[in-house]
């Protein structure tokens, strides 16, 4: 088997990893956390961040050990719109994971602990916001694999 098929699947199986950690983040997040919620929030999140840093590194070794080589995408304009679409899911993703660990923390020394509806509100609206962005990634995907953008 050939290293530019083992670094598809591996690309491939993290982002579906990905996505199925962010859609328990998006069923999850919700009003009414409290406690065990709040830990199961925690640890899913932190898992999305790791898998997001898998499929990054992943991403990488791929453009350089690829068979289409790191020219082909530094040169692409799908690319880089791809890019820009994971920088800014990246950014969207801050203020969640920093209100979950404060949440977290709270529980740990109030196990009745309830976060603040607005915070939950505005938390939420960024991981809906972050839904819209993830849908270009394929996109952007799609069009590259094609030969768009060059």
């Amino acid at each position: 088997m050939d290293i530019d098929l083992l670094l598809a699947i591996a690309h491939h199986l993290s982002v579906f990893a990905l996505v199925a950690l962010y859609a328990a983040e998006f069923a999850l997040l919700r009003p009414g956390l409290s406690g065990a919620r709040i830990r199961q929030l925690a640890q899913i999140d932190a898992a999305y961040g790791g898998v997001a840093g898998l499929v990054i590194v992943v991403g990488i070794i791929r453009v350089i050990f690829g068979v289409r080589g790191w020219e082909y995408y530094v040169t692409n304009h799908a690319f880089w719109g791809k890019m820009a679409a994971l920088l800014v899911v990246g950014l969207l993703t801050i203020q969640p994971t920093m209100a979950i660990r404060k949440w977290l923390k709270a529980v740990g020394t109030d196990e009745s602990y309830v976060p603040p509806p607005a915070e939950i509100a505005t938390s939420r609206r960024l991981v809906h916001i972050q839904a819209g962005v993830l849908l270009l990634i394929p996109i952007f995907a799609a069009a590259m694999a094609r030969g768009y953008g060059s």
